[in-house]
């Protein structure tokens, strides 16, 4: 956009159906997109610009058979400081969507069989190597550049597109990155590696007229996938037949190190640790300006250079829940999603509980508190995460204190917890709760003696994918399971479970009342960071009641119960055979309880 509008807005359209391309879209003419424009148009010249981008825009349009669906403007994006202006360039935020076949086949950039493939650079600008606006040329004293990348030719970009999804169609694709913007092939490659931990052995042809440079940072439109060695030909013959301009760019490797030549020369030659420190060496310089305590972030720099990949264990075979369960009718046992102000997460509760054969019904805590609905009537109860209050009273402390400090709830409560045919389960922001309500240890500890949710040691909120151990527990969720080693999302601000008595821990250690933890990838429980997002003693991830009827866990499995939601981290087999995803077995093994 800076060098040249029209073709940056050409190239803004390409990226955001190259990136669409590694889903099994339905076809390029059911893409529709949503355009928001900024600029300072009412500056001199400003608006003419916008006017040639978005006339760019239509046309490029009218040749895919793409289609707008609305959009906004943001047209004045200047600032008078100083008497100064202060404006930003014209530019373009493409939203675009478009219908899929499976939401379970999207094909990631991670490196799947090193070793045993080949990369392949599909290149619908036809060896062009621009680099006019690429980070490349601004790095280099904050030039722009003369002559920018753009698509010269939208019959050939089409026929790219299409080749792309028929060899996505036909399975023949392990891994897809495009290669439009951010950087160039370069960072393409880089990024695949160190997705995988692998290493990568390129070679690039000559190219006249054209350097190493060029070749790789420029930031045309394309894409390199890794294709299995064995397909190799069929791939080639598709993308021949289509009519899709390639290139055979190299082959995968074992060993960490990416290796690039360009010619005879070899230009590049890095071992993957190595170049994954460098990459986040800017990241963890802001973290430690920004991290209350900086040795988080010190811990996590220190492992890119020998960094392990976790290895996934399963110990069952998950199974969905059969036809049978899903229709009984009335014969269903209920579960009350519990929400408050500010929770966010009780559509996925539901969601999780209703896979698993149980009738879910939405619970306010204003309900409860006017007597119109009672926990009498469930056999479950299941608070969701979120920001209750907006943390304003610190996480889950104003939820808490409603049932506190009404006799009336407090009573409801507490009978349901007693209840030995019922059960509980209290996840993220609802863990936070039941903690405060002293609910896991509260037939065996004083008040002042319960567990509590302390902050993350980083002193940062932690959106992770950490790797979870599950062990040997009275927790009737948990039953079957134990052994496993599982990777799940968490996101919280406060899950690090803080023991006031030392005696208190060691109870729940002897009792194995601490069923989940995270693990490093060895697979110990571990207290480093980021492997244990928090800092949790002995990488405590949950809690669960002496006799296993209730569990608070900070990690979310309701984000993780259907296999399209698991498919990002699973190995390769796992996405092959299993017909369920692993967490889905928390929910029927509390349906199996009832």
């Amino acid at each position: 956009m800076l060098v040249n509008p029209a073709a940056g807005t050409r190239m803004v359209v390409a990226e955001a159906l190259l990136n669409l391309c590694a889903a099994s879209i339905s076809a390029i003419e059911d893409i529709a997109y949503r355009a928001n424009w900024m600029a300072a148009a009412k500056l001199p010249g400003e608006g003419p610009v916008m006017y040639d981008a978005a006339v760019s825009l239509r046309d490029l349009s009218i040749r895919l058979k793409i289609k707008p669906d609305g959009g906004k403007d943001s047209l004045t994006m200047a600032e008078l400081i100083e008497k100064v202006f202060v404006k930003a360039p014209v530019t373009l935020i493409l939203s675009a969507y478009v219908t899929v076949f499976d939401v379970k086949k999207v094909v990631t950039p991670d490196i799947k069989r090193p070793g045993e493939s080949v990369l392949i650079l599909i290149d619908p600008a036809r060896g062009k190597n621009r680099l006019g606006g690429s980070a490349f040329a601004q790095s280099l004293g904050g030039q722009i550049g003369d002559v920018c990348p753009d698509i010269d030719d939208p019959e050939l970009f089409i026929n790219t597109v299409v080749a792309i999804l028929k060899l996505h169609q036909k399975g023949l694709i392990l891994a897809y990155h495009d290669r439009t913007g951010d950087g160039g092939l370069i960072i393409t490659l880089a990024e695949m590696a160190m997705a995988r931990n692998c290493g990568l052995a390129v070679s690039l042809g000559e190219v006249e007229g054209c350097d190493a440079y060029a070749r790789l940072f420029s930031e045309e439109a394309g894409v390199v996938i890794e294709v299995d060695s064995s397909k190799e030909q069929e791939v080639l013959s598709i993308l021949r037949s289509q009519g899709a301009p390639y290139e055979m760019i190299g082959s995968t490797r074992t060993e960490p190190v990416m290796s690039i030549s360009y010619g005879e020369d070899e230009v590049f030659d890095m071992r993957t640790g190595v170049m994954r420190r460098m990459w986040e060496r800017t990241s963890f310089e802001i973290e430690k300006l920004q991290m209350p305590d900086p040795q988080c972030a010190q811990e996590e720099y220190a492992l890119y250079e020998n960094m392990e990949t976790p290895q996934c264990v399963l110990t069952f075979e998950p199974k969905p829940t059969l036809p049978e369960i899903l229709i009984a009718g009335a014969a269903k046992p209920k579960v009350a999603i519990l929400r408050t102000h500010g929770t966010n997460s009780d559509r996925e509760m539901m969601a999780a509980f209703h896979a698993a054969g149980f009738v879910t019904q939405d619970v306010n805590m204003y309900d409860l508190k006017t007597g119109s609905v009672s926990l009498d009537a469930f056999s479950g109860i299941a608070p969701s995460g979120g920001f209750a209050d907006a943390d304003i009273f610190g996480s889950a402390k104003g939820w808490a204190a409603s049932v506190l400090f009404d006799e009336r709830l407090k009573e409801m409560f507490e009978q349901f917890r007693i209840t030995p045919n019922t059960f509980s389960f209290w996840e993220c922001n609802g863990c936070q709760f039941g903690i405060l309500l002293n609910w896991i240890l509260g037939d065996v500890f004083e008040e002042n003696c319960q567990p509590r949710m302390a902050h993350n040691l980083s002193g940062r909120f932690e959106h992770r994918w950490p790797m979870l151990e599950i062990r040997s527990s009275p927790s009737i969720m948990l039953d079957g399971m134990e052994g496993s080693r599982l990777v799940i999302p968490s996101a919280h601000g406060e899950g690090r479970f803080y023991f006031p008595k030392q005696e208190v821990l060691n109870y729940v250690l002897e009792n194995d009342l601490a069923p989940l933890r995270y693990v490093d990838p060895a697979g110990n429980p571990t207290e480093q960071y980021p492997y244990n997002p928090n800092g949790s003693p002995h990488g405590i991830a949950a809690l669960c009641s002496p006799d296993g009827r209730h569990l608070a866990m900070m990690p979310h499995p309701t984000r993780a119960f259907r296999m399209h939601q698991c498919r990002s981290w699973m190995p390769e087999d796992w996405k092959a055979d299993l017909e369920a995803s692993p967490w889905l077995q928390m929910f029927q093994n509390a349906r199996k309880f009832v």
